[in-house]
């Protein structure tokens, strides 16, 4: 199975993180925006990130929504709007030696598409991916006050693993999801729980392997 994490405005789970994959000897798939890739603040842990030999890759350069949420198939931006926005990307990218035919997947921001987004991104030489749905993994970056969509650490945790244990192929292949940081409001965050998390599913089974691997 894969970990994949997103980053655009926060990176405070990147000393802990980075700690428990070397703990595993595991690589994980870390998707970045733009504005992540050319925050000062976070030149120190991309380069920790593609030493220890992580897939880094694109996850659009200003997070764009794509679409209405109330309405997939409604796009708010154009065709043009997108392409200049995923090139800003990787042009922050190759700033750090990470070429397009190095990082070919592409994670849309607040994962969420549809199928002219997929459409363009395979026009541009690009293969779109999501994590895998099943679980409450993608909601660590929720917060209290954001009322019936926050979700603990502990549901979080629950979920994965009830999941692992009902699906007759468990979490095999499986794109699990998470962020590289979140908001200082949530204050429970699950990269505190990682090293307990992989090491239960390792128990299980389990290897961890990058984007690449995971999907060949």
């Amino acid at each position: 199975m894969a970990l994949i994490f997103t980053g655009h405005e926060f990176a405070d789970g990147y000393a802990t993180i980075r700690k428990v994959l070397r703990e595993h000897q595991a690589k994980a798939s870390f998707f970045l925006t733009g504005d992540f890739y050319r925050n000062p603040a976070f030149k120190k842990v991309i380069k920790g990130l593609k030493k220890d030999g992580h897939y880094l890759g694109a996850h659009s350069d200003k997070h764009l929504l794509y679409a209405d949420w109330g309405n997939r198939d409604s796009l708010l931006v154009s065709k043009g709007q997108f392409v200049v926005d995923l090139y800003a990307n990787y042009a922050e990218m190759a700033r750090f030696g990470i070429t397009q035919q190095d990082a070919p997947f592409f994670l849309p921001p607040y994962e969420w598409y549809n199928s002219t987004i997929a459409d363009w991104t395979e026009e541009l030489g690009f293969t779109l991916i999501n994590y895998s749905p099943g679980t409450l993994s993608h909601a660590d970056y929720t917060y209290p006050s954001l009322g019936k969509q926050y979700r603990s650490s502990n549901e979080i945790l629950e979920s994965i693993l009830n999941r692992e244990k009902k699906d007759a192929k468990g979490l095999n292949g499986y794109l699990l999801l998470l962020h590289l940081g979140t908001d200082p409001a949530r204050t429970d965050k699950l990269y505190h729980h990682l090293y307990t998390l992989m090491r239960e599913l390792e128990s299980r089974g389990y290897r961890f392997v990058s984007i690449a691997e995971a999907l060949d």
